[in-house]
């Protein structure tokens, strides 16, 4: 039943960004050119796998994070968060309020690397900062969206975070699944620095 509701989601959210996508990218181009889309390594079903999104950010965004680390909000864990980055562009500061940058997650969904629900993808990099006790978070399909994002991240401490995931992991259902939806796009339609 999940792979069937991940299915029907992602093929709705598809047609949404068939529809968004020319403004989108056009916003994009004229700001900063191409690439519109990127791919990023995250870590689903215990493999390494790329993930679909919107370019919110400039070229050489990577390269410049190294000299962003001292400014990291995320003191607690291997996160790397900043609440007005400064590699973020002025059209992906307006995707990303919306959370329009991850509608093309929806093609990773479509394809199974992904699912609507289930603990988000992570690097490689900062999933090797796991305390043991959740390894098994390394083998769980990732997904859009999941109770620790609903639940404040990013302003919840990295091992609560974590702890909402595998909780997640442990006490899933179709029901939980739709609860977590349904919280997910109230937060949107109504807070857009949360989640």
């Amino acid at each position: 039943m999940k792979r069937i509701v991940d299915i029907c989601g992602s093929v709705a959210g598809l047609v949404l960004l068939a529809t968004l996508t020319p403004f989108i990218a056009l916003a994009i181009i004229l700001e900063d050119g191409f690439p519109v889309f990127i791919r990023l390594r995250r870590v689903s079903g215990g493999k390494i796998i790329r993930v679909y999104k919107f370019r919110s950010m400039v070229k050489n965004a990577e390269a410049l994070k190294k000299d962003l680390l001292e400014k990291n909000e995320r003191k607690d864990g291997p996160f790397f968060k900043i609440k007005d980055d400064p590699r973020i562009t002025k059209t992906g500061r307006i995707i990303r309020r919306w959370r329009l940058d991850e509608f093309p997650q929806f093609i990773n969904v479509l394809k199974g690397e992904l699912s609507l629900v289930s603990p988000r993808p992570h690097e490689p990099e900062e999933m090797f900062h796991y305390p043991p006790k959740y390894h098994k978070l390394y083998l769980a399909k990732a997904g859009i969206t999941c109770l620790s994002q609903i639940s404040g991240v990013p302003y919840v401490p990295f091992e609560k975070e974590l702890e909402l995931d595998l909780h997640y992991l442990e006490k899933q259902s179709l029901w939980l699944d739709m609860k977590i939806i349904a919280k997910t796009i109230k937060i949107l339609l109504t807070k857009h620095d949360g989640i």
